[in-house]
């Protein structure tokens, strides 16, 4: 982006996300952005969008990804209906896309915030507007820790939430804020999902140890606990199950012992993109406490879902008559070669799609002047920088010049491989522009 951007960004900041939205459509169309038709640059974004240029027609070159609209749409409104169903509030996690314009079509779709990961996916949803942040994980960043403190006494209205999950932890905050003259963080208690898991105090007398060393100091308030059971130790649902209750029995104490005094209600947050179903049963469970409880789930990967990992563990699959998630994404390639018939190759690689938990997934062949249809016979087996290898079966019907649709797995590392993303309806008109921050 240039400066101008950026200043209208940073101007606009306390304003909602209107502002800086609006900015986004104003930044120029350059060869930063992948696959966008070369005689668009120099348009802006606005501009280009205004055009419903089709994908297929409108001089996109390959590859490129492309997000549906209606199923994003689909996906929104499933999730929005599921946390309401269940009594859930929700703050999808924004490293999924890091797509500012998602973020605000998620919370208008009922969530109460965005769950980040980093300080400078805080500031990315600060720039744009964010008024609620769920940080899962501790932040013992100085710098960071300052720069939150100062947002906190500027805007009145801004909610933080962050991870505490050690004595030290609380000692490296409080010296950072001892000097920031704002209101007090607000931190949850992180358990850890079990031995061997990745983060969050493992025992429940540690995360009294913890709780005890935040209401020791001026700079810090308890306001809840909260964990990830998708590293629960050979996950399943009765294991998930059981230490879901262990959160909620964790929280039950603290209140019992006055360790919410202060607060104006109690957090428990927990929930991934494949057990939120089990959540969803446990959370329910929760006894009256002396507070309001604000149940979170978290879950971020629905927002695009996927064809690979995501659509084989959502819990969907597990509760089906609550709904079905829709992938979301597809990366049209072009066949550069086609040296055997049991050989072809893609101009799409590692640079362009995620392959981190699956290889793509062959969908789509579109044809100059046939009907797309199923990519039938055809397999990824294997990735170079720039090439998908693919295996075609007999018969199968791929030729020098087609388009080939590739569905993906892991929506995090599909985002993040793209700056701007077209948003294309059924047809392939391109209706607008995901922009990304990673």
């Amino acid at each position: 982006m240039g400066t101008e951007d950026i200043e209208d960004i940073e101007g606009n900041r306390g304003a909602g996300g209107a502002g800086p939205l609006a900015g986004l459509a104003a930044e120029r169309v350059d060869v930063r952005f992948k696959g966008l038709p070369p005689d668009a640059d120099g348009l802006t974004v606005g501009e280009l969008a205004a055009q419903r240029r089709n994908l297929f027609t409108g001089g996109f070159t390959t590859p490129v990804l492309a997000l549906s609209a209606e199923r994003l749409t689909h996906n929104l409104e499933l999730m929005e209906t599921y946390a309401t169903r269940h009594g859930l509030s929700f703050a999808p996690h924004g490293k999924t896309s890091m797509a500012p314009q998602l973020f605000h079509r998620q919370i208008e779709h009922g969530a109460w915030g965005i769950t980040l990961a980093v300080p400078h996916q805080v500031r990315v949803a600060r720039a744009f507007g964010i008024q609620r942040v769920f940080l899962a994980n501790e932040l013992v960043d100085p710098a960071a820790l300052r720069w939150i403190a100062a947002e906190l006494a500027a805007d009145p209205d801004f909610a933080f939430v962050c991870y505490v999950d050690s004595v030290r932890g609380v000692e490296l905050m409080d010296a950072a804020l001892a000097d920031a003259g704002t209101r007090p963080l607000d931190v949850v208690v992180e358990l850890g999902a079990g031995e061997g898991a990745r983060t969050g105090v493992r025992t429940e007398a540690e995360c009294a140890a913890v709780a005890d060393a935040v209401a020791a100091v001026p700079t810090l308030r308890l306001v809840g606990v909260a964990g990830y059971e998708g590293e629960v130790p050979e996950a399943d649902p009765e294991r998930v199950r059981a230490w879901l209750r262990r959160l909620v029995a964790l929280a039950a104490d603290f209140d019992k012992a006055g360790r919410f005094d202060g607060a104006d209600q109690v957090i428990v947050s927990a929930g991934g993109s494949a057990w939120f179903d089990v959540v969803a049963d446990v959370f329910a469970e929760i006894p009256e406490l002396s507070l309001p409880v604000l149940k979170l789930l978290r879950s971020g990967a629905y927002v695009s879902h996927d064809d690979g990992h995501y659509r084989k563990i959502t819990p969907f699959n597990r509760v089906p008559e609550e709904g079905a998630l829709e992938p979301a994404f597809l990366l049209w390639t072009q066949v550069v070669s086609r040296p055997s018939p049991e050989q072809a190759f893609v101009n799409a690689g590692k640079r362009d799609a995620a392959y981190d938990l699956d290889l793509p997934l062959p969908q789509a062949v579109r044809r100059e002047g046939a009907p797309e249809r199923p990519a039938t016979g055809i397999s990824v087996s294997g990735l170079s920088d720039q090439h998908a290898w693919l295996r075609t079966a007999p018969g199968a019907d791929l030729e020098v010049g087609d388009w080939l649709g590739l569905g993906l797995s892991h929506p995090c590392t599909s985002f993040d491989k793209w700056q701007l993303i077209p948003l294309a309806e059924a047809d392939g008109t391109v209706v607008d522009y995901i922009r990304t921050f990673f």
